[in-house]
Order: C-alpha cells, then structure tokens, then sequence
C-alpha cells in the first residue's frame, strides 16, 4: 500500500506548514456578476418549491441553490460565495466548469448531442474506450462499455460476471457502497439512508466483514471469515465476482490494505470468481493514481468507474478482460444514453486535463498538505476529539470521536461542524457508518490559497461546534 494510506493516525501537535503548488491551469472565465440570473429567488423560496415538488427521499446536504461556480469556488443564488471542498461527491477532480473540458462539450454539441450508440454509433465512445483500456491496470486485451451513471455501471458489472462464469452469486464487504438500485443495494453494506425500508433484495448476494482496525478486524481475521462463509453461505463454484472498493467511499473513506487485496486476487483465482474492483469514488486522479486499485499492485477482472471520469458530465462505465467483456451476446449490453457523445467527448478533455496538468502528482502532494494541515488543527482546537486522519492521496478523512478514551463516535459534532462550516462559507460532506468522519473531496485545481482559506474556515467552525457542544448546545 502506498505510504500515503493510514489508519487511526491521530492529530498530534505538528507546527510547520507543507507547502503543495498548484498545478498551472488553462485560462479559466471571467467570473460574471453574482446574484442576477435567479435576483428574484431566495434560497428560502426555493427550497418551499422543492419540497413542495421533489421527492422527500431526495436530500440534499446544503440547503442553498447554485447560481454558478468555477474550479473550487460556487455561488448562491443570492450571491454568497462557498469554497467547494464537496466537489459534487467525488465528480469534480478537475473543477467547476474547466474551460478544456467545457469547451469539448461544447465542440461535440454543435455536431450531434444524441444518436444512441446502439443504432448509429461515433467516433468519441470508441475513442473513449480505448483511452480508458489503456489506462487500466493488467497485462491483458480489455474492452470497455459505456453508460450512464455507477449504479448502472455495477449493475452491468455483475451482468458481465454472470454471463463469463456462469455462475450467479456476488460476495461484498460491510461498509460498502454500490449505488441506490435495487441490485446495487443489496451489495451495499450500509442500511441508513440507502437500504432503509426499500427490501428485499435480490438474493445470492453475500458479505463479509472488512479488515478494520477500529473494529480490531485484522487482514488475517477477514480472510478466515470469507473462508468461513465459502463453507457456511457462498459456495464457491456458484460465486461468479467479489466487488469492493479500494477505498470506502460513503463507509468512512477507509483504505483496504493492500495485502488484502492481493489475497483477494489469490482466492479469485484459486476459485475461478471475477474481481470487481469499483473505482466510481476513487477513480481518476483522487488518491494520487488513475485507479486507487494501482497502489496494491492488483490488477482486477472488471473496474466500474464514473463520477470525475467527465468532469461534471454524466458518464459511467465497466472497463475489464476481453473474454469477460465480450461473453455477453450482442444487445445483451446498452441503454439509450449511454456512452452519450457530448459526455464522452467530455471524458476525453477531463483525461487528458489530469494528464497534462500534472494532477496525479498534485493529488499526492495536496494529500500529504491535507494530513500536517489537519493534524495540526486537531491538535491545536480539538484535542482528543480527532480520531483519526486516513486515506490515499487527496481523498482523506478526518473522524471524530467523543473522547480518545472510548473512541465513540460523534456524530453530532460532525454535522455541527459540516452546519457552522457553510454558514462560513464552506461546503463539506460527512460519511461513515456512524456519520462521524468528513471526507475532502476538494477538486485538484484548487489553488494553495484556496485550500489554506478553506481549512482556515474548517478549523473556525470546528472550534464553533466544539465550544457549542461543551456549553451543552449538541448531543453526545
């Protein structure tokens, strides 16, 4: 695993600052007045439209309305400015809006936004297919499909799977996540909010339990416990893929060791089961790689990938082994979006953006700034408080706890601290089982001065909701 990933590393005081330099970018637009394409609306009276016309299952962290945004920076819809360090969930490695990528989109929409790939096929999918075969690990032919958002991507993953081996079971690990679909849910591995109230699910789905060093959950424990239920629930000759992702995305932003991974690789060959790596999170530039599956030296069956693939556009897709690839008979595979020019075109500039911007080495390197600059604030405004600093690369996560002692979880200081950081104008997103941990998912275009004022704001509302919670203003 690389020397970027840790776990329990807890903030200790550290007073020198680790200077990271910004990757040089392309011209970017000419901010335009805030505040006057929606003057008429509040963010008040927005939000009475929506929850008067979107669906209550649909929540949205931040109770404000996007006017517009550029590279790390949004503003509201009456004219407030945010520091994004959200990133739209992971989709905005290369920014709001970068002019490359806008600029593709834009190219490819003046010639056609829409045939279907399946009826009249373009040059842009095939293209995109290729570059993505080429930057996927394995010394092996791959092929890629194209589709529209990761749900669908793992769906059509465990498809594939099915069809290669025949086989129709799916092993998945507590903590992760999939997507919102009914299949995707049941390998997910979280129930609040994803899996709450909306079963069954599909069945020949198994788990098994994660190395956790929270949980006190060696690799070696986890490796007998997935031997244990190839005996007790998963026959092996009837699993067709074990699917997991390098690093937690909603259950915590947990790396998986790399011994772990290479283990896995040995069971799937040993039993003749698919290796799913899913990189929808993890994928492009974020933890200081293309794929986060690279720093264990494995090469997986099958990667999903999707969010920063396009930069903001909507594109997913599945990209692994020829053979595995091509057993699905012809029309087996589609949709009608999928591998949508406009976004494939997209993809392509975003891609070539991260090559040419240096942002796999900016990933590292803002993540090791990332790591002094929280330890230093945990230290210094929430002693015993901050748990642990993990990760890989730029995608880290700070945890908090009520008291190092027991090491509970609080959860209600992390949604104080997410509350007070946008009231200063910074957006930022919890995850983990118990909501306590606030992932960075800043893009990688930020500037230096960008990401110093935005953990300036972090570390102000993380001494507000500190001082809140001691005067008894929140819930332990």
């Amino acid at each position: 695993m690389s020397q970027d990933s840790t776990t329990m590393e807890r903030a200790t005081p550290k007073r020198g600052r680790k200077k990271t330099t910004a990757p040089a970018t392309a011209p970017r637009p000419a901010p335009q007045p805030v505040g006057t394409a929606h003057a008429s609306h509040t963010n008040a009276e927005l939000l009475a439209r929506r929850s008067a016309a979107v669906a209550r299952g649909v929540a949205s962290a931040a109770p404000i309305f996007a006017d517009r945004a550029e590279n790390a920076e949004l503003w509201d819809v009456e004219g407030r400015r945010f520091i994004d360090f959200a990133g739209g969930i992971a989709v905005l490695n290369t920014g709001h809006c970068h002019p490359r990528i806008v600029g593709a989109a834009m190219a490819q929409e003046a010639r056609f936004t829409h045939t279907s790939f399946q009826v009249v096929p373009y040059e842009p999918y095939v293209a995109l297919a290729e570059k993505l075969n080429a930057l996927a690990p394995g010394d092996f032919a791959k092929k890629t499909l194209l589709v529209t958002t990761g749900a669908e991507a793992v769906e059509n993953a465990v498809k594939i799977a099915r069809a290669a081996t025949g086989r129709p079971g799916v092993i998945a690990f507590n903590g992760g996540y999939h997507g919102r679909t009914l299949l995707t849910l049941g390998m997910t591995g979280k129930v609040s909010p994803y899996k709450k109230d909306v079963g069954p699910f599909p069945s020949d789905i198994f788990r098994a339990p994660l190395p956790d060093a929270r949980a006190g959950i060696t690799v070696e424990q986890a490796l007998l416990a997935l031997e244990t239920l190839f005996l007790t629930d998963a026959q092996p000759e009837r699993v067709a893929a074990i699917i997991l992702e390098p690093v937690l995305g909603e259950g915590g932003y947990i790396p998986v060791p790399a011994e772990f991974w290479q283990a896995l690789r040995a069971v799937c060959d040993r039993h003749g089961i698919l290796l799913i790596a899913d990189e929808i999170q993890s994928g492009f530039g974020r933890t200081g790689a293309w794929f986060a599956i690279e720093h264990s030296g494995v090469a997986p069956d099958l990667i999903t990938v999707a969010k920063s693939l396009a930069g903001g556009y909507p594109i997913a897709g599945v990209v692994g082994r020829a053979e595995v690839m091509d057993a699905v008979i012809p029309g087996g595979l589609g949709g009608t979006y999928g591998g949508n020019p406009v976004a494939c075109a997209a993809a392509l500039a975003a891609i070539a953006t991260i090559e040419d911007e240096g942002l796999l080495a900016r990933s590292t390197a803002l993540g090791a700034h990332l790591r002094t600059r929280f330890a230093e604030i945990g230290a210094r405004t929430a002693p015993y408080r901050m748990w642990d600093i993990r990760g890989l690369g730029a995608m880290l996560a700070v945890e908090f706890v009520t008291d190092f002692e027991t090491g509970a979880p609080d959860a209600a200081l992390t949604k104080a601290i997410c509350t007070e950081a946008l009231a200063r104008g910074l957006i930022l997103l919890s995850c983990g089982m118990h909501g306590n941990a606030i992932r960075v998912m800043v893009p990688l275009t930020a500037s230096d001065a960008l990401i110093e004022e935005g953990l300036e704001i972090f570390e102000a509302a993380l001494a507000a909701a500190i001082d809140t919670q001691a005067h008894g203003g929140l819930g332990v």
